[in-house]
């Protein structure tokens, strides 16, 4: 059975990302990118599913792992009776290959290891034919189904009940490697990479990149770290930013919300770079727009919420009856439905996003700017209809606040598009419009009684996503309306002291009710504290929330206070956004 999810580190190579457990086993791993079927499956099962364990044969040995610096290389150090051994993790960036590498290390006296590799493609549908590596000085075995092959290299191993195995001792001084590479089965079986030169080359890419984050304040280590995540969640070659690296991490043990996070949403992606680009990396959101101008192209009235890494837009939600689910919660699923769902809010996003980087300095070019015209055509036209809404809600649409908010977002973005920067457009209609939509916010979808905005117009409830108004800058986050609605929040959300999205009791997402706090909610609102003056509440929850990162960093989607376990997807961009965006609101507070 899987190991708890925050068990799990990440290792990457930006276009695809494998997960490594505590116990030394790979239990992800989707080749050649995020979103391929995994061949390395027992996250969502067993070992059966597939899996890559290299760690000591003694079952009591310890384990203490870190990143190497600011990189995505992992060190984990083993301890046992015998002696120490390190074991590196890292899949070799810039290479314009699929590697992964294992690179055992003696440190004192002798170890001995065991490597248990069981590769099964197509989300474990798919048991491989293997055969010997030849005409190698080094041992090794090609394994093949379908379109998919990889060639593994190093220590011997043998077949034993449809997986492979070895046992060898390690002592100090020595350095034993493996490496796996993916191919396409129809070519031939690529040669081995030099080691030495792509960990060296690796380490000095994450760690110059890194170098560029201008966040200075006592969370500088989980900021850097949490910018680290977003880097490597996006897709090298087309720029493209997924949400997370995983699918179906249940967001409740035995539950049913359970979801494919492996693709591209305009919303995560667009808040990702605002946050790339306050600290400095302009490079990555010119890459992003690239890749939205390809996605969306087009015909306005075609804009999806979401895309694959490529911009690619069938993505039709299915289950897999192969694979058990996380520790018994089921379905598994791949796609993801809210593909067809009317989200309003992107369009706000995308805006909001598309003018932070203009004020960065990113220069629009021919299409950026008519892309933008075209998306605020289709928004006048379609501004009033009732929608899914940021949650992705699977009951009946609703006039949700938050989509209303981002749309005077967006009609406001456009108006500084022209006033501020220049840009041609219907200035006059689009102000026109601003001042409608806001004046229709401010009527319909807030509770005067409660002093506080509402989830949607007329509901009687409220909805984390409230704190996002001031973010975007419909409101001061002291104006009293605001006060009023985080009371109102603290009040319906809150528990044992993080925030949920919603009451899901409420029956506004069509499915059966439960989950546990969302973190991203909870750093929306230690923001929310920092820029209202509560920076003592600001602090105090703030590093609550630090503590429920692992050991090397990583948050995945909600947390189980009961229990003490990290939920959902892992690692989810938009948590570890939002905790940078929580840092540099409390810095900013305390200067």
């Amino acid at each position: 059975m899987a190991l708890n999810i925050e068990d799990y580190a990440l290792i990457s190579d930006c276009h695809s990302a494998a997960l490594v457990g505590l116990d030394g086993s790979i239990d992800w791993l989707c080749l050649p990118r995020y979103d391929s079927a995994s061949m390395f499956g027992a996250l969502l099962g067993d070992e059966n599913d597939g899996r890559w364990l290299l760690a000591p044969a003694d079952k009591g040995a310890t384990a203490t792992r870190s990143y190497q610096g600011d990189t995505f290389v992992l060190s984990t150090v083993w301890t046992t009776p015998t002696g120490q051994v390190e074991v590196l993790d890292f899949m070799p960036h810039g290479d314009g290959r699929a590697d992964l590498v294992r690179r055992v290390r003696g440190i004192s006296g002798t170890v001995h290891m065991t490597q248990d590799l069981r590769i099964r493609f197509g989300y474990a549908t798919t048991m491989p034919w293997v055969r010997q590596l030849e005409g190698e000085p080094v041992h090794g075995l090609v394994a093949i189904a379908g379109p998919d092959a990889i060639v593994v290299r190093g220590p011997a191993l043998r077949a034993a009940d449809h997986r492979h195995v070895s046992h060898f001792d390690v002592t100090t001084g020595d350095t034993i490697d493996a490496q796996m590479t993916w191919y396409p089965s129809h070519r031939d079986t690529p040669p081995a990479i030099d080691i030495d030169a792509v960990h060296a080359a690796t380490c000095a890419w994450w760690q110059k990149w890194a170098s560029c984050c201008s966040h200075q304040g006592p969370l500088r280590a989980q900021v850097v770290r949490s910018l680290l995540v977003l880097r490597a969640l996006t897709h090298e070659r087309t720029g493209g930013i997924v949400a997370a690296a995983t699918t179906s991490l249940p967001e409740q043990i035995g539950g049913t919300r359970n979801w494919d996070y492996r693709y591209v949403w305009l919303r995560d992606a667009s808040l990702t770079l605002e946050v790339l680009l306050s600290h400095g990396y302009e490079v990555e959101a010119d890459g992003w727009r690239a890749w939205l101008l390809r996605a969306i192209a087009g015909d306005p009235n075609d804009v999806q919420i979401m895309y694959g890494l490529s911009g690619e837009r069938y993505l039709p939600e299915r289950e897999l009856t192969r694979l058990t689910g996380y520790k018994g919660s089921s379905p598994v699923r791949v796609g993801n439905g809210a593909v067809d769902q009317f989200q309003s809010d992107v369009i706000g996003e995308v805006m909001v996003a598309l003018h932070a980087a203009r004020a960065a300095g990113v220069r629009e070019n021919e299409f950026s700017w008519p892309l933008q015209r075209a998306l605020m055509s289709f928004l006048e036209k379609n501004w009033r209809r009732a929608d899914q809404g940021i949650w992705e809600v699977r009951g009946q649409p609703r006039e949700f606040t938050h989509s209303r908010v981002m749309v005077w977002a967006a009609f406001d973005r456009a108006v500084r598009g022209i006033e501020e920067c220049g840009l041609d457009g219907p200035l006059d209609r689009w102000k026109t419009l601003r001042d409608e939509v806001r004046t229709d916010i401010e009527t319909r979808a807030f509770d005067a009684k409660r002093n506080s905005y509402m989830q949607y117009c007329g509901s009687g409830e409220v909805d984390a996503s409230l704190l996002l108004l001031p973010q975007v800058g419909f409101c001061a986050p002291t104006d009293p309306r605001m006060l009023g609605t985080v009371a109102a929040i603290e009040a319906d959300l809150m528990r044992d002291g993080l925030l949920l999205r919603y009451r899901t009791h409420a029956a506004v997402d069509g499915l059966p009710p439960g989950e546990h706090p969302f973190l991203a909610c909870s750093f929306w609102l230690v923001e929310q504290y920092a820029k209202s003056g509560r920076l003592e509440d600001a602090n105090a929850l703030m590093d609550r929330l630090v503590g429920f990162v692992n050991d090397v960093g990583l948050l995945s989607e909600e947390y189980d206070v009961t229990d003490g376990h990290q939920m959902g997807n892992t690692p989810q961009a938009l948590s570890h956004l939002a905790l940078v965006r929580a840092a540099d609101a409390i810095v900013a507070a305390g200067s």
